[in-house]
C-alpha cells in the first residue's frame, strides 16, 4: 500500500472511530408536559382509585435518555403507586411501596425528578422528595431507550390505601436524544471506507 493509499485508509478509520464515540454523546433535549389540576381522590372500599395524566407528544424522536418530573399534594404519599406508559405500551412504576417494611408518613413531591443516574433511589428519600431520585429499584427508565417518543404518554397514579387524598399539579418528561452528527460521521466513515475499497480493486 503506497503512502497516498495508507492516507486514505486513515482519514476513513479516523471517521469511523469519531463517529462510533460521539454515538455515546447526549443530543438535543426536548421537554413535553405542563400543569394539570387532577385530584387523586382517596382508595373506595374496595379496589384502588387511580387519575391518568396524559401527554400527547407530536414529534418523531428516538429516545437515548428520559426524565421525568412531577409535582403534587397529597396528604400521605405512601399510599401512592405511579405509574409512566408509553405510546407502545411499556410501562414501570416510579415508586411502589410495601406496607410490611417501608411504611413512611410525609406528604408531597415537590420538583421531584426521577432520573436513572440519579444518586439516591426514591425508596430511600423522604418527602417531599425535592431534587432527582432514581426510580424504584429494578424499574429504571432506560426500558424506554430506542423508543419513538411520538403518541401518548401516561402517568398512571394509584391511591392504594385509605384517608389521603391529594392533587396531582405538574408532569413533564425530558426526552434527550442521540447527537445526530454521530449518524452523520457515522454514514461519512463507511463511505468513505466503501469508496477508497473500491478504487484498491
Amino acid at each position: 500500500m503506497d503512502a497516498h493509499s495508507s492516507l486514505k485508509w486513515i482519514i476513513s478509520l479516523f471517521f469511523v472511530l469519531v463517529s462510533c464515540s460521539t454515538a455515546v454523546f447526549a443530543g438535543p433535549t426536548f421537554i413535553y408536559g405542563g400543569d394539570f389540576d387532577l385530584p387523586i381522590p382517596d382508595k373506595p372500599a374496595s379496589g384502588s382509585s387511580m387519575i391518568e395524566a396524559i401527554i400527547k407528544v407530536p414529534d418523531h424522536l428516538t429516545i437515548y435518555d428520559l426524565d421525568v418530573g412531577i409535582n403534587l399534594t397529597h396528604t400521605n404519599v405512601f399510599d401512592l403507586h405511579i405509574f409512566l406508559q408509553s405510546p407502545i405500551g411499556t410501562r414501570i412504576y416510579l415508586n411502589k411501596y410495601n406496607f410490611k417494611n417501608e411504611f413512611f408518613k410525609g406528604g408531597g413531591y415537590v420538583q421531584t425528578i426521577f432520573d436513572d443516574e440519579a444518586e439516591i433511589p426514591i425508596e430511600q428519600g423522604t418527602a417531599p422528595f425535592t431534587g432527582r431520585f432514581r426510580p424504584k429499584t429494578g424499574s429504571l427508565l432506560e426500558i424506554f431507550d430506542g423508543e419513538d417518543v411520538y403518541g401518548l404518554w401516561r402517568l398512571q397514579i394509584y391511591d392504594m390505601w385509605y384517608w389521603d387524598t391529594g392533587n396531582l399539579e405538574r408532569f413533564e418528561f425530558i426526552v434527550t436524544v442521540c447527537e445526530p452528527t454521530a449518524l452523520s460521521l457515522l454514514a461519512i466513515g463507511a463511505g468513505l471506507t466503501v469508496l477508497f475499497r473500491r478504487r484498491r480493486l
